[in-house]
């Protein structure tokens, strides 16, 4: 089991089923991650000891998802200085935009990383960059998964000029 560099934490279990992309992109890298439920309303003791403790207890990264007002990833930024990613959850009646706004409306002075709407999986890929700007073997890897994600577009390409009648293969030793 990889030793536990990211942290990801939601206000609610209902966020789980768009947290969990977070710890799928980090577990294609191989990178270990722990998830925990805090609330920076309903449990701000917890959310503060979780923030004061994530270095000492070997965190790179904070990946923090909240829906509606969206406090918790500015909260566990305010209280650390790891990197924090915030995750907008979408919920009704706003559709996610307020958690949007919220994260992305940081003040001076404490930044948060935020990714689109739902965009967990991205959260992930971003800690990975983060963390390989520090670890050759890790940018080695993201290398290989660009290379691989360029692969299928052109598979994707071949596919469409197939349907067409029009697709030209490359030869063996073309670049």
């Amino acid at each position: 089991m990889p030793e536990i560099q990211v942290g990801i934490i939601m206000g609610s279990d209902s966020d789980l089923p768009i947290m969990r992309k977070c710890a799928d992109a980090l577990d294609e890298f191989g990178i270990g991650w722990e998830m925990v439920i805090s609330s920076a309303h309903r449990h701000p003791e917890k959310t503060a000891r979780y923030a004061r403790g994530a270095a000492d207890a070997g965190l790179k990264v904070i990946i923090a998802g909240a829906g509606g007002a969206a406090h918790l990833p500015g909260v566990i930024a305010s209280m650390t200085l790891l990197p924090v990613i915030g995750v907008p959850i979408a919920i009704e009646p706003l559709g996610g935009v307020d958690s949007l706004y919220s994260i992305v409306q940081m003040p001076q002075g404490i930044p948060v990383a935020t990714v689109a709407i739902n965009g967990a999986y991205n959260a992930g890929l971003l800690a990975v960059h983060i963390m390989a700007a520090h670890d050759e073997k890790m940018r080695n890897r993201l290398n290989i998964y660009r290379q691989k994600l360029a692969a299928k577009v052109e598979e994707k390409d071949c596919a469409l000029r197939d349907q067409l009648g029009r697709c030209k293969r490359p030869e063996p030793g073309d670049q």
